[in-house]
């Protein structure tokens, strides 16, 4: 990593490089950097990414306009970035268009090149803070630090899984149809800090918010067997959606990354007064929890079927009452 600062209009523009070599054909490396939706799958800080826009420019080229939620330090934040992608050139471009407190300004390149048989991707960035302020500058320094080694580290080893990759990942989803409103259901889903009260399952759990519509959870799960098992995660709640996204940042040791959705739709058939609820589940099994944790022969199958039993059991059930919870509102509306 190098640290250079520069003069510009009186704020100190600060710029780093991180690199890394991989065992990857540069395509397959470049595609994992431009799939976005798979970044919370790949990039520990990363919670969810959504793509707001997206226009093609001259020749493969593509520019996108992104919303990103993710962790940097203690806290997770959001910021809205605008990316120039050129395959043929190996380059993806960002440049964060609303940057979030205390960065003033963010941006850089993702450069893949071919490396023998395999590649080396080095990620520049040049950021400045509000102020120039020293604390804030070294906050993001260590953040930028911080961030870079783990995405290059979890780049290379996603990439380096080749196959193996989507056989350890996997979504699912179980839906609820519910005569009630959208509004109460995401109520339900929304005050994760009444669970305790409301859901059988749920020991015990905390709820904060460090910025409208972030929330972190810490939440202690009572398993059939009545043995507990704790999960942290943070969420984004959008209510004007019906939708929140969460990705858990501790799992059981069989799963490497979880995330996932809470979707309220209209009811698809149409019927006045009914919506479906829905949980989406995207796991990442980790071979070494399964080896340590279920016995060596299992297989990654079973791995997938015992995790698919877990976490749809749990989620049918929030499911279960959060439509008790609409139902009975429209019933006393």
């Amino acid at each position: 990593m190098t640290t250079t600062p520069t003069e510009q209009n009186t704020a100190t523009t600060h710029v780093t490089e991180h690199a890394v070599t991989v065992s990857a054909r540069p395509e397959a490396v470049f595609g994992l950097i431009a799939d976005v939706s798979g970044w919370p799958q790949l990039f520990g800080p990363t919670i969810h990414v959504e793509v707001l826009e997206e226009t093609p420019l001259d020749g493969s080229r593509s520019e996108q306009l992104l919303r990103i939620w993710a962790t940097a330090g203690e806290r997770a934040r959001a910021w809205t970035s605008h990316r120039v992608l050129d395959p043929a050139a190996g380059t993806v471009e960002f440049r964060q268009v609303v940057s979030a407190p205390p960065v003033q300004s963010m941006g850089g390149t993702w450069i893949v090149e071919a490396d023998g048989e395999g590649s080396r991707v080095t990620l520049l960035h040049d950021y400045q803070a509000v102020d120039d302020d020293p604390e804030a500058v070294e906050l993001i320094e260590a953040a930028v630090e911080r961030n870079s080694t783990a995405e290059l580290a979890a780049l290379k080893h996603g990439a380096e899984l080749g196959d193996l990759r989507d056989e350890l990942l996997f979504t699912f989803s179980d839906s609820q149809r519910i005569h009630g409103s959208a509004e109460d259901v995401f109520a339900f889903l929304d005050r994760a800090d009444l669970w305790p009260v409301r859901l059988p399952h749920v020991a015990r759990l905390a709820l904060a918010e460090d910025d409208p519509g972030i929330q972190h959870m810490d939440m202690d799960t009572r398993s059939p067997d009545g043995s507990t098992h704790n999960t942290t995660s943070i969420r984004v709640t959008d209510a004007a959606a019906a939708t929140i996204v969460y990705k858990q940042l501790r799992v059981p040791p069989v799963m490497a990354v979880h995330t996932g959705r809470w979707v309220i739709e209209p009811d698809p058939d149409g019927e006045a007064g009914v919506v479906v609820a829905t949980s989406w589940h995207t796991v990442v099994l980790a071979p070494e929890g399964i080896s340590s944790v279920l016995g060596p022969d299992r297989t990654l199958a079973e791995a997938r079927d015992m995790v698919r039993n877990a976490l749809g059991t749990n989620s049918s059930t929030t499911l279960r009452h959060a439509g008790q919870f609409a139902e009975e509102a429209r019933a006393h509306a």
